[in-house]
């Protein structure tokens, strides 16, 4: 393939390190590493070489960007537009792209935008290639694995990770893609995933193996094999998905010409990594001088796993932190106790409160039911949103009726996946069949089935022009058509 001057991989490379949220410590990015080894406290990576990136001015930032939107190098068609943002180390073999990234902004319709009492927009994350937002973190992943392997000569590279349904799905399907020497194993709460979601991994060949419990459970039994077998975790503690994830803030500050202000952002929290990472992409082109500004975040939690909005209701100064014992949910990707990434929220909304200031960052509880309806109400008017995205349709109305945003202020709602991935809750609720602890009371002005027109009995012995006939009457009948 040609490629023309506009197409060039970038001549930059970092010196990446892992820094621990809790101790601080520092370890070399040559290596696979997920938790301290001091003191078990996650990590997130930084570029040590990243003050040379503040001698290139904003503008021209901007303008590389920009014109690497237009490329056809397929190592800059996603995510690695970004490149000297999220993993710089990587040479143009090692980058993975399955196609992922520049998923669009949908604004909403005018009928939404009435009901919501608010000018908004989804980002349509299940248009990525295994229809979940998780394929960014992947793409990014798997190609630094994809370097180590090939830098250390590893014949063999397990991938391992524990999930609800789209983790699994994109980690098999990279694995895949990327061949030997990597392989992938996922562990997945025995009966907690939807069937499309658990047909992904399953396709993709992955070995797929059932636990009973939940997420925090399986989550558990990957953090003992990663602390004593050597494998490749990755879950939201590899701080290489982490980068991949900066790229939803990039594209988000990119559509919109460069200019966050008078934006807010919704984001399911679930395990903690996107929201923390969507943090750390806003306050990298804030130190680079890309944008001027920074957008409003909201985090969206359902009342039936709600850890880090009980942290955030409480007076600053006074705040402690403790895992929850989740109810069911129907955000089954939210449907977590104890977020892996939480002490990576609690460092970012640090630093970027000091930048943004008060109510900058604030945390949403829902109800199950609120998430449906929200869920519901975005389709109905166009879009293609995930119980996720309906947990961020109901953060929106439930933010709006705190008083906490501002009348024109452009709410963006994370669809973190393709709604055809949860269609057993869409039917659960048209069939008004929600198990009790879901607590989940279905309105008759959302629900919707197929109607007969006329029965076999009806029909067996018509003719095919007087079935034709009989089936238009009746429908110009129900319809109240003349």
């Amino acid at each position: 393939m040609m490629h023309t001057d506009r197409d060039t991989f970038p001549s930059y490379r970092g010196e990446m390190e892992y820094v621990c949220q809790q101790c601080g410590a520092r370890y070399s990015g040559q290596e696979l590493y997920y938790t301290c080894p001091e003191c078990s406290g996650v990590f997130l990576l930084q570029d040590l070489c990243f003050p040379r990136l503040l001698e290139t001015p904003g503008q021209r930032w901007r303008e590389i960007f920009d014109r690497r939107a237009m490329s056809k190098h397929p190592a800059l068609r996603g995510i690695f537009r970004f490149y000297e943002l999220i993993s710089p180390i990587l040479e143009v073999d090692d980058i993975v792209w399955l196609g992922e990234g520049n998923t669009p902004i949908v604004n909403a319709n005018s009928g939404l935008q009435a009901v919501a009492g608010q000018p908004l927009a989804y980002k349509n994350d299940g248009q990525n290639p295994s229809a979940s937002f998780k394929d960014r973190g992947m793409a990014c992943a798997l190609s630094a694995i994809k370097a180590m392997a090939r830098k250390h000569s590893w014949d063999q590279v397990l991938t391992v990770c524990a999930s609800t349904g789209d983790t699994s799905a994109a980690a098999a399907m990279y694995a895949a893609y990327v061949g030997p020497p990597v392989t992938s194993v996922v562990l997945l709460p025995q009966g907690r995933v939807t069937p499309q979601q658990l047909g992904q991994p399953l396709g993709s060949g992955a070995v797929v193996l059932e636990l009973p419990g939940v997420f925090d459970d399986c989550m558990r039994v990957v953090e003992y094999l990663a602390d004593h077998y050597r494998i490749a975790l990755l879950n939201s503690k590899n701080s290489w998905r982490i980068l991949g994830q900066e790229s939803y803030a990039f594209e988000v500050a990119q559509w919109y010409d460069w200019d966050v202000s008078g934006k807010a952002l919704f984001v399911p929290i679930g395990n903690a990594g996107n929201i923390s990472a969507i943090m750390a992409g806003f306050i990298k082109l804030h130190r680079l001088g890309i944008i001027s500004g920074l957008p409003r975040i909201f985090g969206v939690q359902s009342s039936h796993a709600d850890p880090v909005y009980r942290y955030y209701s409480q007076p600053q100064g006074q705040r402690s932190y403790a895992p929850v014992s989740v109810s069911p949910s129907v955000a089954q990707a939210a449907m977590i106790g104890n977020p892996v990434s939480f002490p990576r929220v609690a460092a970012l909304v640090q630093e970027y409160e000091k930048t943004g200031g008060e109510g900058s960052f604030n945390v949403i509880q829902v109800t199950e039911e609120a998430i449906m309806e929200g869920m519901l109400l975005a389709n109905r008017h166009g879009h293609i949103a995930c119980t996720q995205g309906g947990e961020c349709m109901a953060g929106l109305l439930r933010a709006k009726e705190l008083g906490l945003l501002e009348h024109k202020e452009t709410a963006i709602l994370d669809a973190t996946a393709h709604s055809l991935k949860f269609m057993g809750f869409q039917e659960m609720y048209f069939q008004d069949r929600f198990p009790p602890e879901y607590g989940v009371h279905p309105r008759d002005e959302l629900r919707n089935q197929p109607q007969p027109v006329l029965s076999e009995q009806d029909t067996a012995h018509l003719s095919a022009q007087d079935f034709a006939a009989r089936a238009a009457e009746e429908i110009v009948r129900r319809l109240g058509l003349t």
